[in-house]
């Protein structure tokens, strides 16, 4: 298992990137996926087509997002948690990635880098 922490920075106010992350007409416009998501904890959430799927377990509004990703069976739960911080160009998010499985590494890095965040910051350029 394996942890992944990077800052991306974001030309929008937190505000406005939470909204992007949590809601689902949000998510599709940046996206371009139909996307299941809702702010209770305890939901489920599906986005991309299913190819991230997991549990919501906790939200600040305007500020913090912790999600439980699900990779099949494993032991220990893969908690995404994203921290949105005021940036003097909009948002520096906050993103830390615990136990992700070493087979799939390389492939959740390149995800959150080109598909996730990647796409978040250009829909906002």
């Amino acid at each position: 298992m394996k942890d992944y922490k990077k800052y991306y920075i974001i030309p929008a106010l937190p505000e406005e990137v939470y909204a992007a992350l949590t809601h689902p007409a949000s998510l599709h416009a940046w996206t371009g996926e139909e996307a299941e998501m809702s702010t209770e904890p305890g939901s489920e959430f599906s986005l991309w087509e299913g190819s991230i799927v997991g549990k919501n377990l906790e939200f600040e509004e305007g500020r913090k997002i912790v999600q439980q990703w699900y990779f099949g069976e494993q032991e220990e739960a893969s908690i995404v948690t994203i921290i949105l911080h005021p940036h003097k160009n909009g948002t520096s998010a906050e993103l830390r990635h615990s136990n992700i499985p070493d087979e799939d590494y390389d492939d959740i890095v390149d995800g959150w880098n080109t598909t996730y965040f990647g796409a978040l910051i250009d829909f906002y350029e």
